[in-house]
């Protein structure tokens, strides 16, 4: 099986194991898990289809459907036995970011042979999921937290590109744009790594404007 289909199932799984997370946190039945668990599974995959002008990947193969709900199913059963659901939502998302900002910018590159669309369809692929997520469950958004976020999806998808055009084999150019984009997302959590925020400055005023 091609090394980029296993992080396409393998990303699946764990964006919609984060959706499930977010409907146990909401005390949510089993229908809100099944669908947070889909909206942020397959939500990333399918804007980045749309956008690409393919077939929508889970309308070609439902089995990633299927995997959504198998995730949401286990953690609609286990969830109670983890101390801190939030804490392993931001983790598991951190995995899901790190497998789906590669298999984006390989959708991108081989559908457009860009270096800029693979980036940018990486890093929709991998955040675009997460957002929907905590929009729908009402949940802090990843995208607002002060750590890096949507940098660890870039700098994946980056990687990924870079070193396919240089001729690395697909599964090294895949572990290692993954390992990238977990490391500095991995980082930003445990370290709480940030870019400087914008600081406001009062305006000018009126009389001061030539």
């Amino acid at each position: 099986m091609n090394p980029i289909l296993y992080l396409d199932y393998a990303g699946v799984a764990v964006f919609a194991a984060t959706g499930a997370l977010s409907a146990s946190r909401k005390q949510l039945d089993i229908i809100g898990f099944l669908f947070l668990a889909g909206v942020t599974g397959i939500g990333g995959g399918t804007f980045r289809d749309l956008i690409l002008g393919m077939p929508v990947f889970w309308v070609s193969n439902p089995a990633y459907v299927l995997v959504c709900a198998a995730a949401a199913v286990m953690v609609f059963f286990t969830a109670h036995m983890v101390e801190s659901r939030y804490r392993l939502l931001l983790w598991l998302d951190a995995v899901g970011l790190s497998a789906y900002c590669v298999l984006g910018a390989a959708k991108g590159l081989a559908a457009t042979g860009s270096p800029t669309v693979a980036v940018v369809t990486g890093m929709l692929t991998a955040t675009f999921g997460g957002i929907l997520r905590d929009l729908l469950a009402g949940e802090p958004s990843v995208l607002l937290r002060p750590e890096i976020y949507v940098t660890a999806a870039m700098a994946g998808a980056a990687a990924y590109t870079v070193l396919t055009l240089a001729g690395f084999p697909l599964l090294a150019a895949a572990l290692i744009a993954a390992a990238t984009a977990f490391i500095v997302r991995g980082g930003a959590l445990k370290y709480g790594w940030t870019f400087p925020p914008y600081r406001s400055r009062p305006g000018r005023r009126p009389e001061d404007i030539p």
